[in-house]
């Protein structure tokens, strides 16, 4: 493969493999310091004798490539929390209230109760401090939502993100780290004892200016669903889009449309670059438009919030632009290879995003693949020319997508090809139209009748969208995929595709190696999913008991009229442990499982007269004389699922720990897994 004959390719392949080694096996800082120097001077000297051919360049190399495998290690480590002096977290007591000063940074899209936002804590009981956090604010009809910039000042105390409580669910936490955030605070709009606008900054400044275009939107004709697309294509804003319509989206493989990225940028970089097209008729217009071009591509990932993907996007295109400027040639890999090193040196924690990680492979495997498919049909007709483009282009991209799409998402949208046939050959005129609708509402000049067609055709693009979702039987869901499946696919892929590419007897060995490797990995993943267990599932008001044997599960329920398989926690719990036979009972008093004798007591208050059971289950606040009842079973362990009340929860708890016998309350601990 020719792609690896670049540097800079290599060099990102280092960084990325330092990054990744402090993120899973990192403790230490400073001695990777000292080792970067050393690399450093190192490199230096091995330079010198490079030029006087004392030695070979392989040993350059070599110490260069570790070199940036250091330089990720140590820029991933220098963003945790314990090596940023005057981080929160090492001076934030979690016990007791503290006065806290925060600038808010970004505002997240809220949930049924809160606002969310990200904010900068500014200083911690007067002391100063830095480092982001999450602020939840109870929703409040009375009060104004808060904008950016905004500083307050709170007496609260900082918790930390509640993790996954039921196995197999999203992990928030882990989320929230990814963005430097180790810490959240929850307050209602009363608590804030100080609230005033500080000093504006850029990010502030495109807000002010995001907002503004919504109010002007706001006021024209365009239907509130409509508007919400437009707001999501051209300026990043998804939070108005109702979850029907992106369910939809996602259904009809065009969830990408939604999200400001490599597809949007691209157009707007050509759409700029027709419109300056004059300037290349007089003296230096190349580089007033190169300049022009970075200008406004930039502008517009600051408008569009500085996503990942739209900041990789314009930091490829601002290259390519540059590269223009100073009349290099440069290949669109090596482009991208650039951009992605550039911005995981900005900020590393990037790498672990979803839409960072699809975004880069979509756009390599189209730069990769998409030639190879492009020349198996050659046609005069230009039509057929560009729809078989668009064909291409989105299957290699959907291609290069599917095994990270299946492990995070678990579906697979079997009518994409149509949803992008018909979609992007208009997209272009979409967003050309929507920029100028945007320009006449901002000035006060968009006609009515102007808003109406321009509002009708995204209802129409949204009746599509929602067409094609309705076709379920072509909506493959709930597929089970690991992350080993993850890389065994990708292992055949690129085997394949170099076979393809040339057929020699080395790469016919790679291939069969990659088939052996994938049927291994379906193999061990299917041996793993006959493990057995028991869950205590949390779920509030709800007792979720799963016995799951092989790949047979068992749920016990008080409630076995609602189909619990489909709905939260047992759907995605489903799904990873690829169970295929479900069975819903109702939850009996007492069962054996593993040789564990296991008593559940429920509101009715019965129980068996047993002596030494091994669990005692406490459901859906039983009133009963709790002492005697421990007296009576004498449990050697207590467990209080989710649909007690706190109070009764808290009075076991504390006999318990009198009694020294080991409580378990899934609300605060989560599920209890007994294997």
């Amino acid at each position: 493969m020719k792609f690896i004959n670049y540097p800079i390719i290599k060099f990102s392949f280092c960084l990325t493999v330092g990054i990744l080694c402090a993120h899973y096996f990192g403790d230490h800082f400073k001695a990777p310091l000292y080792l970067l120097g050393i690399l450093l001077v190192t490199i230096a000297i091995l330079w010198g004798m490079a030029r006087k051919k004392m030695f070979q360049n392989s040993f350059f190399g070599i110490v260069t490539y570790l070199t940036f495998i250091t330089i990720g290690y140590i820029n991933y480590q220098y963003r945790l929390p314990q090596n940023i002096p005057n981080h929160y977290t090492t001076i934030a007591s979690t016990d007791s209230l503290q006065f806290i000063e925060l600038k808010i940074t970004k505002e997240l899209k809220p949930d049924n109760y809160n606002h969310k936002y990200i904010a900068t804590v500014r200083a911690l009981n007067s002391k100063t401090t830095t480092g982001d956090i999450l602020l939840l604010l109870q929703k409040d009809t009375l009060r104004q939502a808060l904008q950016l910039d905004d500083i307050l000042l709170l007496n609260k105390n900082i918790e930390a993100i509640r993790a996954p409580q039921n196995p197999h669910q999203f992990d928030y936490a882990a989320y929230m780290r990814t963005l430097g955030i180790y810490g959240q605070i929850r307050s209602i709009p009363s608590e804030i004892l100080t609230h005033k606008k500080g000093a504006t900054t850029i990010i502030g400044f495109a807000e002010g200016i995001r907002n503004h275009i919504i109010s002007k939107l706001k006021q024209s004709s365009i239907g509130k669903e409509e508007r919400a697309i437009v707001q999501a294509l051209l300026l990043g804003q998804k939070n108005e889009i109702s979850k029907e319509t992106f369910d939809a989206y996602a259904a009809a493989g065009a969830i990408h449309i939604l999200a400001v990225s490599g597809l949007h940028v691209g157009i707007i970089y050509l759409i700029l670059l027709t419109i300056t097209f004059p300037l290349l008729r007089i003296k230096y217009g190349k580089q007033i438009q190169s300049i022009f071009i970075v200008l406004c591509l930039i502008s517009f990932a600051i408008i569009t919030g500085l996503s990942p993907s739209v900041t990789r996007a314009v930091t490829m295109f601002s290259f390519l632009a540059l590269a223009g400027l100073l009349n290099r040639q440069t290949s669109t890999i090596n482009t991208l290879s650039l951009s992605y090193l550039a911005l995981l040196l900005v900020n590393p924690l990037w790498i672990f995003h979803v839409g960072f990680q699809l975004s880069y492979l979509a756009v390599f495997f189209i730069i990769w693949l998409q030639p190879l498919l492009r020349d198996l049909l050659t046609s005069r007709n230009y039509f057929i020319r560009k729809i078989w483009g668009i064909v291409t282009v989105t299957i290699t991209a959907q291609l290069g997508l599917l095994p990270l799409s299946l492990y995070y998402f678990h579906q697979f949208p079997g009518l994409f090809i149509i949803t992008n046939v018909v979609i992007l050959p208009f997209l272009g005129l979409l967003l050309g139209a929507g920029i100028i609708i945007i320009f006449l509402a901002l000035i006060n000049a968009l006609p009515e009748g102007l808003a109406n067609i321009f509002g009708r055709i995204i209802k129409a693009l949204n009746d599509f969208i929602a067409w094609v979702a309705g076709q379920e039987d072509f909506l493959f869901q709930d597929i089970p995929f690991s992350i080993f499946k993850v890389f065994g696919t990708y292992f055949v892929i690129f085997a394949v595709v170099l076979l393809w590419k040339q057929l020699c007897f080395k790469r016919i060995v790679l291939a069969l190696s990659s088939i052996i490797v994938f049927i291994s990995v379906f193999s061990f993943d299917k041996w793993k999913s006959t493990d057995s267990e028991l869950v205590i599932f949390q779920k509030s008001r709800t007792t979720l008991i799963g016995v799951k044997q092989s790949q047979e599960l068992v749920v016990f329920s008080s409630d076995t009229l609602q189909d619990l398989f489909k709905s939260y926690p047992l759907k995605s719990y489903i799904t990873e442990q690829n169970t295929g036979r479900l069975h819903q009972k109702e939850t009996p008093s007492y069962f054996i499982y593993n040789n564990k004798h296991i008593v559940v007591i429920d509101s009715i208050g019965a129980y068996p007269k047993l002596n030494n059971i091994d669990i005692l289950l406490m459901t859906e606040s039983p009133k009963i004389h709790f002492e005697r009842v421990l007296d009576s079973l004498q449990p050697k362990q207590v467990i209080a699922d989710g649909s007690n009340y706190t109070t009764y929860v808290n009075r076991w708890q504390a006999s318990c720990i009198k009694r020294k016998i080991p409580f378990h309350h899934t609300g605060k601990k989560g599920a209890f897994i007994l294997k």
